[in-house]
C-alpha cells in the first residue's frame, strides 16, 4: 500500500504529487533487482513501514483473526436470525391457541368441568363456534 495516505495499492497510486510513490517504487525495484524473494521483500517493507504497508493481513498469528472474524460474525448473525424466526413462529402458534381458549391438542376432555362449562356458556352467548 502506498504510504501517502491515499489508501491505494502502491502500483496504482494516482495521487497527484504523491511524495511517497516514486521513492517506494524505486525501493521495490531495487529489492527485486537484488534477487530478494517475495516474502523477504514483504518482510523488509513491513519492518520499515509497519504492517499497514501490506494490502492484506498475513495468514498467521493474530492476523489470522482478520480473516476469520468476518465469517464468524456472519455465521453467528445467520444462526441468531434463524433462531429468532423459529421462536417467533412458535409464539404465533401458542398465541393463536391461547386466544381460542382451547388447549393446544384441541381435546376438551383435558380441561376441568368448570372450564368446559365456561366455554360452553361463551359459545351460547356469542351465538357462534368461536371461529371466524
Amino acid at each position: 500500500m502506498c504510504q501517502c495516505g491515499c489508501a491505494q495499492v502502491l502500483g496504482e497510486c494516482d495521487h497527484v504529487g504523491c511524495p511517497d510513490r516514486d521513492k517506494e517504487l524505486a525501493e521495490l525495484s531495487a529489492a527485486i533487482d537484488s534477487g530478494l524473494g517475495d516474502q523477504q521483500i514483504l518482510d523488509a517493507f513491513a519492518a520499515k513501514y509497519g504492517e499497514t504497508v501490506l494490502a492484506a493481513p498475513r495468514t498467521n498469528g493474530f492476523d489470522l483473526v482478520a480473516w476469520i472474524a468476518p465469517f464468524a460474525v456472519l455465521a453467528a448473525a445467520l444462526l441468531g436470525t434463524i433462531l429468532l424466526i423459529r421462536r417467533w413462529g412458535g409464539l404465533g402458534r401458542k398465541t393463536q391457541t391461547a386466544a381460542a381458549g382451547e388447549p393446544a391438542s384441541g381435546d376438551l376432555t383435558e380441561i376441568g368441568p368448570a372450564e368446559q362449562e365456561r366455554m360452553e356458556r361463551i359459545r351460547r352467548e356469542t351465538g357462534g363456534d368461536g371461529g371466524f
